[in-house]
């Protein structure tokens, strides 16, 4: 919950800013307390017990913006002055503030002693190497609790405490002059699952016992859902209001039209998953929102100021990269619709094909177009899988691929987008043999 002192120092700087010129204001506060544990080799290594606090002050004076940040005690007159002589290096603008309103929204999550994260690991490690005794585990598991709280000089008072539990695994695998690194991760609100975890691990282990070579031609590309995000996060991008401004995504006008394969919906669902929140940092209710239904592109996600450029209002989605940055379109809560086949049914449809589970680099750009290496990829010949593959390559387009692709139903979450497996024709693979 926020201090009761932190919170009068929300109301001294609304005070102080509106006394010193400022014609409104708002602050943005933020606390959070994380209880990391750390497991190496196979042990646990340590426990730590991290707090911060931050505040931000936006004003407006002569409709010039002036934003200053403080972490941890400050003197509210030093951060106004500071607002205020930022303010006049800022051309003006619109003022964009929300109204009067007053809700404190339920808590989201659960908290997890430290104790059980400890045992939760220990667990996972033990199950890793009762099936292959000889890996080198590392993890990280974790309970971070964060309290946001928006107010402004207009009355709208509003916050929430967020709670989520993560949890990251890599078991490595040494074998002579082969190095073999196996990962996988949860983030989840009230419970993680340290069976499911191990299981994960435990059946990429079992597929790279053997090795293949892929051959160098098109061919289907399957990307489980831990590595389709790649994909997701181009799309994200094209539908970004700002990016639809900036006239730099493909997609800026192609409302109404066919954009993907008709098994394509994306929505926003801000009640589901880890990073549910009910409101953007500037004040306004999230809500559900399907932006791509059966491959038509329907919507662009907006802050308050790129929905006034573009006629269409906020979706509320106005976020903050940083403390620190002024509210920018931002995605949260993808959630792709699924198909219905397992994973296992999946690589079973593919006849001969690659299965990519873990990427080097980065993803696709605006423009769609990727290339990145395969850091654990598998082959697949009559359904099956055969072999860990090596020294291998991926490449395509993000638009193109999204209008030949078949989903599983194995969705979760990886990071802030639910996506499942993903079956992709005809990408170009490039590999040693």
């Amino acid at each position: 919950m926020i201090d009761p002192q932190q919170g009068r120092m929300a109301e001294q700087l609304l005070e102080l800013a509106l006394r010193s010129g400022a014609e409104a204001a708002e602050v943005f506060e933020s606390y959070s307390l994380s209880r990391p544990v750390f497991f190496e080799a196979n042990r646990l290594k340590q426990l730590e017990s991290s707090q911060s606090e931050g505040i931000a002050l936006r004003l407006w004076r002569d409709g010039c913006p002036g934003l200053s940040v403080a972490y941890g005690p400050v003197d509210p007159k030093i951060l106004v002055d500071r607002a205020l002589a930022l303010s006049q290096l800022n051309p003006p603008e619109t003022l964009e503030l929300n109204a009067a309103t007053q809700v404190q929204y339920p808590d989201l999550g659960s908290a997890v002693a430290v104790e059980t994260l400890v045992d939760w690991g220990r667990q996972t490690i033990d199950l890793i190497r009762a099936a292959y005794p000889e890996l080198l585990c590392t993890l990280e598991w974790e309970c971070d609790a964060e309290t946001t709280r928006l107010v402004n000089s207009q009355g709208l008072d509003c916050g929430y405490t967020d709670t989520t539990l993560s949890c990251f695994a890599s078991a490595e695998w040494v074998r002579g002059d082969d190095f073999l690194s196996v990962s996988d991760g949860q983030t989840e609100r009230h419970q993680l699952n340290p069976v499911a975890l191990a299981e994960q691990i435990i059946q990429r282990l079992s597929w790279a016992e053997r090795t293949a070579v892929a051959p160098s031609r098109r061919m289907p590309v399957l990307f489980t859902a831990k590595a389709a995000d790649m994909l997701w996060g181009t799309v994200q991008a094209a539908i970004n209001g700002k990016q639809v401004v900036e006239r730099s995504s493909p997609w800026s006008d192609r409302i109404g039209e066919q954009v993907t394969s008709t098994a394509v919906t994306v929505s926003q669902q801000p009640e589901s998953g880890p990073f549910s929140c009910p409101f953007d940092d500037e004040g306004t209710a999230t809500r559900a929102i399907t932006f791509i239904q059966s491959g038509v592109l329907q919507l662009f996600y907006t802050d308050r100021s790129i929905g006034r450029s573009l006629g269409s209002g906020t979706t509320g989605n106005g976020f903050r990269p940083s403390l620190g940055s002024y509210p920018t379109p931002g995605g949260f809560n993808f959630v792709i619709q699924s198909g219905t086949q397992s994973l296992s049914e999946l690589i079973a449809t593919m006849g001969t094909g690659l299965v990519v589970d873990q990427m080097l680099g980065g993803g696709a750009g605006m423009s769609g177009e990727f290339s990145v290496n395969v850091e654990l990829g598998y082959w697949v010949e009559q359904g099956e899988i055969v072999g860990r593959v090596k020294d291998t390559m991926v490449s395509g387009n993000v638009y193109a691929a999204l209008k030949q692709i078949v989903l599983g139903g194995d969705a979760e979450w990886n990071g802030a987008c639910y996506t499942p497996s993903i079956i992709v024709e005809g990408l170009s693979v490039t590999g040693r043999g």
